[in-house]
This record gives C-alpha cells, sequence and structure tokens, in this order.
C-alpha cells in the first residue's frame, strides 16, 4: 500500500497493526499470543500531561505520541508495551529522572566498573544495591518485557533520549545492547514490517535492518570489520536468501575471511546442497574449529536432506575428535542417520577422559543390541572411571542384560536399591535374563 504525503508514520502503524494480525492469526509470532496485536484505550493529551507532571519527566516525543494517538500499551514486541503505569512501575520515581549512564559504545571496562557493586559486593545491603542498581538503569523506562531476565527500556534523557535498550541481568563483559534505530516509532514500526515479511523475529531488533540487497551493500561498502559481520548476521532473520545473495555469500566464503562460517552457515540455512563443498572441505580440516561449526551447521539444518556423504567422512574422522563439545555434536548428527554403534564408539567410550566418555554414553543411548557389544561396555566398567561410567549409562542406557555385566552392577546396587525407579532397571535387568529378584542381595 502506498501511503499519500499527509499520512503519517502514525497512520502507517495503525494500518500496519492490522496487516500483522492477518498475516499472523494463528498468533505463532513468538509472544503475540499475549497481546493478539490489540492496543489498549490511547491516553488522553490531559493524563499524558499529569502523568508528566507527577513524575517530572518529559517522555520523548515519538513514544509519547505512541500512548496518544495509538495505544496505552498492548501490541507490541516479545510479550507487548507496558502502559505508562506499569512501565513507571519498575523504577523508582527518583531514578527516571537521574542521568543515564548507559551508551551504544560503552566497553566491557566501562561496564564491567559500572555493574562491579551488583556483582562481586557480597555483603551489600538491600539499600545499598538498589541504589547501585537504579545508577545503572536510571534515566530509563521499562516498557516491556522479553521473558525471563530480558526487558526493554526507553532512555529518557541526553544523547541517547528515546533510543530502545534491551537489558538483561547484569553479567561481567555483556552491556546492554542498544537497537539501531534511533526512536520507539521506527523500532515499533520496523517489527510490524517484519512480521508482515514473514522474517524469523525470535530476537528481533537485535540483528541489523534491512532487505538482503540492503545489507550487501552495507557488507560491500564497509571499511569496519564489526560493521560487515553484523550486516551478514543480519541476514539470519530471513527465512530463506534468494539466489543472488547465495551468489554473494559464496563469494565471501571463497574469499575465507573473518566472515567465512557465517556465509556458509547462512548458505546451508537455505540450502545444505548449495553449501555441500564448503562442508566437505570443513570436515576434512584439521582445524578442530572448524570441523566443530561443520557439525553444527549440519545438526542445524541438516534434518530434512540426505547426510550419507558427510556421515561417510564424519565416521572417518573420528580420530581426530579429541574435545567433549566436538563428539556431543558427532552424537547430534550421527544419531539422526542410525550411524552411532558402539564399536565405532568404543575409544570414546573407554576414553581416560571422563567427559569424552560422558559424550559417547549420551551419544549412543539409543544403539540397539548393546549386550553384543558388551566386550567394549566391560572394558569401559573396568576402567579409570568405572564409577562414573556406570552412573551414567544406568542413566542414559539402563542395565544392559549379560551377564558378564552382573559384577559391575552388583557393586553398585546398594546405591540404588532404595530408589523406585532405578530399582525396576536393575529388576528388569534380572527378569531377562531370568534370575531371581534377589540376586543382587546374595
Amino acid at each position: 500500500m502506498l501511503f499519500r504525503k499527509k499520512e503519517t508514520q502514525l497512520d502507517r502503524i495503525k494500518y500496519k497493526l492490522e496487516q500483522a494480525k492477518q498475516k499472523d492469526a494463528a498468533f505463532l509470532v513468538f509472544g503475540s499470543s499475549s497481546h493478539q496485536y490489540k492496543v489498549d484505550k490511547k491516553l488522553s493529551t490531559k493524563e499524558l500531561a499529569q502523568w508528566q507532571a507527577n513524575n517530572q519527566v518529559t517522555l520523548p516525543e515519538p513514544y509519547a505520541q505512541f500512548l496518544t494517538e495509538v495505544g496505552n500499551g498492548g501490541a507490541g514486541p516479545y510479550y507487548g508495551i507496558y502502559s505508562i503505569e506499569k512501565a513507571a512501575s519498575y523504577t523508582a520515581s527518583h531514578a527516571l529522572t537521574t542521568k543515564c549512564v548507559l551508551h551504544p559504545k560503552m566497553t566491557k571496562e566501562e561496564w564491567n566498573h559500572l555493574i562491579e557493586p551488583l556483582i562481586s559486593d557480597e555483603d551489600i545491603s538491600d539499600l545499598e544495591y538498589e541504589a547501585a542498581r537504579d545508577q545503572v538503569l536510571g534515566g530509563m523506562l521499562c516498557i516491556g518485557t522479553q521473558g525471563c531476565e530480558y526487558d526493554m527500556y526507553l532512555i529518557l534523557e541526553g544523547t541517547n533520549r528515546g533510543k530502545v535498550v534491551y537489558t538483561s541481568d547484569f553479567h561481567p563483559d555483556h552491556p546492554f545492547f542498544f537497537v539501531y534505530e534511533e526512536h520507539f516509532l521506527d523500532w515499533y514500526e520496523r517489527w510490524l514490517d517484519e512480521i508482515i515479511l514473514d522474517y524469523d523475529i525470535t530476537w528481533f531488533g537485535s540483528r541489523m535492518p534491512g532487505d538482503e540487497q540492503a545489507l550487501m551493500q552495507v557488507y560491500q561498502n564497509a571499511t569496519d570489520e564489526e560493521i560487515k559481520t553484523k550486516a551478514l548476521e543480519g541476514m539470519f532473520k530471513f527465512r530463506k536468501i534468494s539466489q543472488p545473495t547465495i551468489d554473494f555469500l559464496t563469494s565471501v566464503a571463497e574469499q575465507r575471511g573473518n566472515d567465512r562460517t557465517t556465509a556458509i552457515q547462512l548458505i546451508c540455512k537455505t540450502s545444505v546442497d548449495a553449501g555441500r563443498g564448503f562442508l566437505l572441505e570443513m570436515l576434512r580440516s584439521e582445524r578442530n574449529e572448524e570441523l566443530l561449526q561443520a557439525l553444527n551447521i549440519l545438526n542445524w539444518y541438516g534434518k530434512s536432506v540426505d547426510l550419507t556423504e558427510f556421515v561417510q567422512l564424519i565416521l572417518q574422522s573420528l580420530d581426530r575428535v579429541h574435545e567433549a563439545e566436538t563428539l556431543r555434536h558427532v552424537g547430534y548428527v550421527l544419531e539422526s542417520s542410525g550411524a552411532i554403534t558402539l564399536q565405532n564408539f568404543a575409544p570414546f567410550l573407554c576414553h581416560t577422559d571422563s567427559n569424552i566418555q560422558a559424550a559417547a554414553i549420551y551419544a549412543t543411548r539409543n544403539c540397539p543390541n548393546k549386550q553384543e557389544s558388551w566386550k567394549v561396555i566391560e572394558q569401559m566398567f573396568a576402567g579409570s572411571n568405572k564409577q562414573e561410567a556406570l552412573k551414567n549409562t544406568i542413566s542414559y542406557w539402563g542395565l544392559i542384560p549379560h551377564e558378564k555385566l552382573l559384577p559391575y552392577y552388583k557393586a553398585v546396587w546398594p546405591e540404588y536399591k532404595n530408589q523406585h525407579h532405578f530399582r525396576e532397571k536393575f529388576t528388569g535387568c534380572l527378569k531377562e535374563l531370568d534370575l531371581p529378584d534377589d540376586y543382587f542381595d546374595k
């Protein structure tokens, strides 16, 4: 729809709210079932003026316009926008009028210094904690939540007045995130646009805005490596990528720069076949980092494609796996193909590193006919991590019914005999071997 010049951004937003509701009629967009694209009754200009006078705050104009022209809360990103009354309840009144100390370029060192009293002082009093917290969140209004520890704030004063900030708990090295838009209405309208365009908005606002062409241009024109990376990462919001963009990403991957893996991941998100050559190369790499990245990509995007070629190469590369995290991802990929056996995982099941062994036990949990590989299991139980191995196999596998393994189960029976769930596993094993229920007590 084309808007005439006299139509304002507020007009567009009202129209797009209806479009978004039609697009997401089943409320599948994250958080939409809570607000269902409905806005609350608008504030009158008198009510807004009274609230501002009572709180000694002048709200940024785009947000104030939303309250008086669209609605006092309701439909919005994530779980929606709070009413002004609810928003104000999350911040002490005196903190609303203080200076906002946050800014988009905040370094990790600045951030860590700011939150140090909140995370390091175990003896801090409640009043001192609230004062330190108000210093971090001061000069901002909480306008909504993303769920869990994540909230959305609006800066009320200073050079960043009107910008939206995503907050979380106070984690070292993780300053709060400033969205890309300059003010509330731009951020809100982008949310509606991305719903209408059927973008993946699970983490709305955290990725660079723009369509495929715009993000490619940002990447090509940028001299700052961080901006180039963010431009590529912005493409993850597209559910599928067009062929010209795949061609562009292929050229990025072939240059073997810092963004190679991101480009390959984006290609494979649309078509694993289009990224097949890159994935095979990564699986053959001597660098564990590349092997792990390839496994991650296959685990994310390979569920609906033929992985035979990849599985064969992964099985041939097992002797290059030396870390528990890499082994876990090997397990994720191979499990869906039914390619895991106790025999090909034997080196890991009998490994001296308990983390690798635990990852192998979990990865092989669905292997059939484990009793046929009883020698591998016995070797594992006789190894240096036998107690952990027994506990992990009992938890993930149950008890494997083979007479050669009974002495190991009998040794830990006293630890499990009074736990009903585990007791059933022990008695079930005995039943399969036609042994009496009191066998382990003798």
